[in-house]
């Protein structure tokens, strides 16, 4: 075995009228590995061309921010968007971005394009992963009357914070629920529970808790989503919540 003088491996095939007496067996074995490597090695050359040929241009680093659909962006957002290795240059350049007015810093690592940023996107770019859950979507859906400002968001931490004037709660989760994707959608880049699983989040977190109306509830898709709690008090409590749903119901045929 050696290399040739493009540097790619060979191996000396010699056939049964030769001097090797070990067959054609190795030898076609021999061919197939030498073909495989340069191929493998050709595929590696051409990736890693395409890669350095993406990389952007000094000038246009923030021209891929501003034509982003992201209104927020992390420091690895940013470091994955320009190809970028060194997490150090990155802050450097962002920095440098924040200065000259091209965006603006909204929390600590994460930038933003102007004031016009989507607060539900900021939300679940402080902490990763996270999603939009409990009162927030609640009230949306019409489970919950009444109104909350902050933005409720489901991640590994509890928390509250405010950026520019909106308040932020955090509320922790264990991992093996907050890494289930049953239940959670995902739109413009942002993770939202659906109403029934932000129903059963309050659910897990709180012991006791009113919901104002529950007649909008999928019940096949709660009941679907609980066993990702693995929770027995909480099964319990769903099917007082549900029993309760079906006695109103009862009573509304009664009263027609």
């Amino acid at each position: 075995m050696g290399r040739n003088s493009r540097g790619f491996l060979f191996f000396e095939v010699i056939n049964s009228k030769g001097v090797n007496s070990k067959g054609r067996g190795r030898g076609v074995l021999a061919l197939i590995l030498n073909l495989a490597y340069n191929v493998l090695e050709v595929s590696f050359k051409l990736t890693s061309s395409r890669y350095m040929d993406n990389k952007p241009t000094k000038g246009k680093y923030v021209e891929i921010l501003l034509r982003s659909p992201k209104t927020v962006f992390s420091n690895k957002d940013v470091a994955l968007m320009w190809r970028a290795e060194a997490e150090n240059a990155v802050r450097v350049r962002l920095n440098s971005y924040v200065r000259s007015g091209k965006l603006i810093r909204v929390h600590r690592g994460i930038y933003a394009k102007d004031k016009n940023y989507n607060r539900f996107e900021l939300a679940t770019r402080i902490y990763t992963p996270a999603y939009i859950s409990f009162e927030t979507v609640l009230t949306r859906t019409g489970i919950n009357f009444q109104y909350y400002g902050n933005i409720f968001v489901a991640t590994y931490v509890t928390r509250e914070i405010e950026v520019h004037g909106q308040k932020i709660s955090f509320v922790r989760m264990k991992d093996y629920v907050l890494s289930n994707t049953t239940g959670i959608e995902h739109a413009d880049g942002i993770a939202t529970a659906t109403k029934e699983r932000a129903f059963l989040d309050r659910i897990y977190i709180s012991k006791d808790y009113h919901f104002d109306n529950l007649d909008v509830l999928d019940w096949d898709k709660v009941f679907e989503i609980v066993p990702i709690y693995h929770n027995k008090r909480m099964e319990k409590k769903v099917r007082t919540y549900f029993e309760h749903y079906k006695s109103t119901q009862s009573n509304k045929i009664e009263n027609i």
